[in-house]
């Protein structure tokens, strides 16, 4: 379980002065939940998730981990980035076993594991690939079989598939629901894409424009595995765009002046595109 209490972050801006990034933030993660975190860029998502992974320290607040606090990195919680991340010089099949080799497993071990994660992304015919080799979606899977591997209690993934195109997205969107229905992983789920957020979510936690707090929490109650028809979706979507609105206007205002404003329906029909991503 994954406890964010009161958490605020403040950074220190390199010409002098402080912005505050995150204010009075909590949010609870039951064992085994899929929770995306949505809203407007630079509203903070990206902090939270860095704080739960202990790469960042928060300035007020308290942030535990099955009971425990969090004060840095920890092997119960493992990230998947935007980015790969992959040794360029390592076959996906030595990439994907590098963290098991960084804890002393044999090698024949320690492979064999890499394997079995490699079947379960359906990358086993390229796992004597280089990553140069292999497509963006391709590498992105070995990726989450690197994580996969390390066989953490919790996956952080910070808007993994933002770099893929649609269809690629849409297969991995597959990929990962399974993944998670087998394996039971807590996952924190960082995302502009409100279309994605609802697909992949047992929750979505919007928040609001810096300084970021949750405005909102909506829960997604439809079947598993989903269905991208299923009325329900819809309908959640169109409850997070409503929800989003004001957020959005905010973020333009900053750009253009106060003289712009944004009619809700002005979002009717975009559910499914990136939100903000532009911003």
């Amino acid at each position: 379980m994954i406890k964010i209490e009161d958490v605020s972050k403040t950074f220190v801006q390199r010409v002098g002065g402080q912005y505050k990034a995150l204010d009075n933030v909590s949010l609870t993660i039951k064992k085994g939940e899929f929770v995306s975190l949505l809203g407007p860029s630079g509203c903070g998502k990206s902090t939270v998730l860095n704080l739960v992974a202990g790469f960042e320290t928060f300035s007020e607040g308290t942030i535990e981990v099955n009971g425990k606090k969090v004060k840095g990195p920890g092997a119960d919680r493992v990230v998947v980035f935007q980015e790969h991340g992959l040794f360029p010089w390592l076959t996906v099949l030595d990439n994907v076993a590098f963290g098991l080799k960084q804890k002393g497993i044999a090698k024949k071990e320690r492979q064999e594991m890499a394997m079995e994660q490699i079947k379960a992304v359906h990358l086993s015919r390229f796992a004597d690939r280089y990553p140069h080799e292999l497509s963006g979606g391709m590498r992105q899977r070995a990726a989450i079989a690197r994580a996969l591997a390390m066989d953490p209690e919790i996956l952080l993934m910070d808007e993994p598939f933002a770099a893929l195109d649609e269809q690629t997205r849409l297969i991995l969107h597959k990929e990962l629901e399974e993944i998670w229905m087998r394996t039971g992983k807590t996952v924190l789920f960082i995302t502009h894409n409100i279309r994605e957020a609802v697909i992949l979510s047992d929750r979505v936690v919007v928040m609001s424009t810096r300084p970021g707090k949750i405005k909102k929490e909506f829960t997604v109650k439809a079947a598993r595995p989903r269905d991208s028809a299923d009325s329900v979706l819809h309908h959640v979507e169109n409850s997070i765009m409503a929800a989003l609105a004001d957020e959005l206007e905010k973020v333009v205002r900053e750009e253009t002046g106060d003289e712009y404003s944004i009619k809700k329906n002005d979002f009717s029909g975009t559910a499914a595109d990136s939100m903000g991503g532009g911003i």
